[in-house]
């Protein structure tokens, strides 16, 4: 599509950060305090506040326009960034980085949302959707094999401070990158019609509450995951382990892109649930660093082909001139469940030790197979209603 290219690059390298900021604070706070729990609560409070903030930024920019919005907050959040790691690195007193935690996700916008909100645009009502939200998938899963390893790798063999500063960079050059490309841009749409919440959809409402429990499980894993390669000696290998998790997701999001389905939306993302429950088991009974590379592979392989399935619900769910907050929404429980998952996480390894806290991450995935069965209805309901419009 013409101006796809433009849009789909400074995208990928402004939403980097997504899988190197979490383990970039979890890496200097803990090394710096000695302790997982605070460095988990600290990654905690940055993933509450984007949690909170994603749908009033993907509003503001359905109001607004994505350009008048994103540069003035990726502005606001690398200042506030650099905030943190100089609190960290003078020793300042504790509460100094939760208030810059604060700051520094509240002002992190929900690209990957608006990068599909330029899709929906260019190819509204169009089969090849499904492709464009598969291959924003893979390039997630492309971020999340790479962002972890690059930023671990930098942390503990150049400077505790280099994963972040790395991560910063992407977020600046790729953001302002992608607003300044108006040409794809979705149009701003004015009046009474940007009333009211995507929030509100019974679907959407479902859909948010799965995704927060999927998101206990992505901010637990992480977490533990850090802590399971130092426990057995390879704090090193962390990276790698998170990029085994994703690059099952990666492979599995090739596969689902390129093939075309007859099952329905609501039958594919239930079963991905159910398929992301039963990977996440094996990995409570292991206890070598190359066999949990493999166990979290195998474990990674339904995320990309619930999520894609997600986002696909969202935008048939949701209307045209609501579509950032909607797809926001995602973002948001994601997020929460990230700062829940990785409070948890940190909590229990210190309590229990990494191998037996990778129980709370399998109970939040089975909770998200409830969640998502029990409102089969809701789903089945939103998909009779598209067909008839």
């Amino acid at each position: 599509m013409p101006g796809a290219k433009g849009f789909v690059i400074a995208g990928f390298f402004g939403r980097m950060p997504m899988s190197m900021l979490g383990i970039g604070i979890v890496l200097l706070i803990s090394a710096l305090t000695g302790s997982y729990a605070t460095a988990g609560a600290v990654s905690a409070t940055v993933s509450v506040a984007y949690a909170v903030a994603a749908p009033v930024t993907g509003r503001l920019v359905d109001r607004y326009g994505q350009a008048r919005i994103l540069t003035p907050f990726v502005l606001l959040h690398g200042a506030a960034l650099i905030a943190m790691m100089l609190c960290a690195h003078h020793d300042a007193p504790r509460w100094t980085l939760f208030a810059t935690g604060v700051v520094v996700g509240g002002a992190a916008t929900s690209l990957g949302s608006m990068v599909r909100a330029r899709w929906s645009h260019l190819l509204a009502g169009s089969s090849r959707l499904h492709t464009a939200f598969s291959f924003e998938s893979v390039a997630d899963e492309v971020i999340f094999v790479s962002g972890p390893a690059l930023v671990t790798a930098l942390t503990t063999m150049i400077d505790l401070y280099a994963g972040l500063i790395l991560a910063l960079i992407f977020t600046l050059v790729g953001t302002i990158a992608f607003a300044v490309q108006r040409g794809t841009e979705p149009p701003v749409r004015t009046g009474e019609e940007n009333s009211g919440s995507p929030i509100t959809i019974p679907g959407v409402a479902l859909l948010s509450c799965v995704f927060l429990a999927m998101g206990a499980v992505f901010g637990s894993v992480d977490l533990i995951t850090v802590a399971f390669a130092e426990e057995h000696g390879t704090k090193a290998a962390a990276g790698l382990l998170l990029g085994a998790f994703s690059s099952g997701s990666l492979v599995s999001g090739l596969w689902y892109g390129a093939r075309r389905w007859r099952i329905s939306l609501r039958r594919r993302f239930t079963r991905g649930l159910a398929v992301f429950a039963a990977g996440l088991s094996p990995i409570l009974l292991i206890a070598d660093t190359r066999v949990m590379a493999i166990g979290l592979f195998f474990a990674g392989l339904a995320i990309s082909p619930t999520i894609i399935t997600g986002y696909a619900l969202i935008e048939r769910l949701v209307p045209v001139h609501l579509l950032t907050e909607g797809m926001s929404w995602i973002s948001t429980s994601v997020g929460f469940g990230v700062a829940v998952g990785a409070w948890a996480g940190g909590r229990l390894t210190d309590t229990f030790g990494p191998s037996n806290a990778y129980v709370f991450s399998l109970g939040c995935a089975l909770l998200a197979v409830l969640i998502g069965f029990g409102g089969n209805t809701w789903l089945r309901t939103s998909e009779a209603g598209h067909a008839s419009a």
